[in-house]
């Protein structure tokens, strides 16, 4: 007997969901590495996007996870969310494997970042001027699209981000 991949040969139906879990994402799944362990940690986060479609969260350093993301900053995030009804693994999700970059108050490119966040996601203006938060924008390495029952897909960062 002969395996199956179960891979499916991305085409632009993939493309338009996994852009569109994302776009649409309010929060995420985010995967970090302990420093202290090298144990994976999972969170939750605050999500958008940059205007041009990369992942982006305000964080905390006080976090555990901001302090990962400072020793190792490789990340993973999941977007997509189970329907109200039927088994959550028939629902469409989307797994990134990403580099953070982080972008602090002062430095280069902050204020357009911060004004372009807060106008997606305007409750963080509760704290986005605190000195301890700043952005950590996820450059994506690649994609995992799970459309749904026999609909999985490998992406490239062309494939989610046009």
């Amino acid at each position: 007997m002969t395996k199956r991949d179960p891979i499916q040969t991305t085409d632009d139906e993939a493309r338009a969901l996994a852009r569109s879990l994302l776009s649409d994402a309010t929060f995420a799944a985010l995967g970090v590495l302990t420093p202290d362990t090298g144990l994976p940690m999972v969170t939750r986060v605050a999500l958008a996007t940059t205007r041009d479609g990369h992942p982006v969260t305000l964080i905390s350093d006080l976090s555990a996870h901001a302090q990962a993301l400072k020793a190792t900053p490789v990340a993973s995030l999941l977007v997509g969310e189970p329907g109200e009804r039927g088994d959550p693994l028939t629902h469409p999700r989307l797994t990134l494997q990403c580099r953070a970059r982080f972008t602090r108050n002062g430095e280069p490119g902050h204020t357009e970042l911060a004004a372009h966040y807060l106008s997606l996601r305007p409750k963080a203006k509760l704290y986005a001027g605190f000195q301890d938060f700043f952005f950590a924008t996820f450059e994506i390495e690649s994609g995992h699209l799970n459309g749904g029952f026999a609909r999985a897909y490998k992406l490239t960062p062309a494939d989610i981000l046009g």
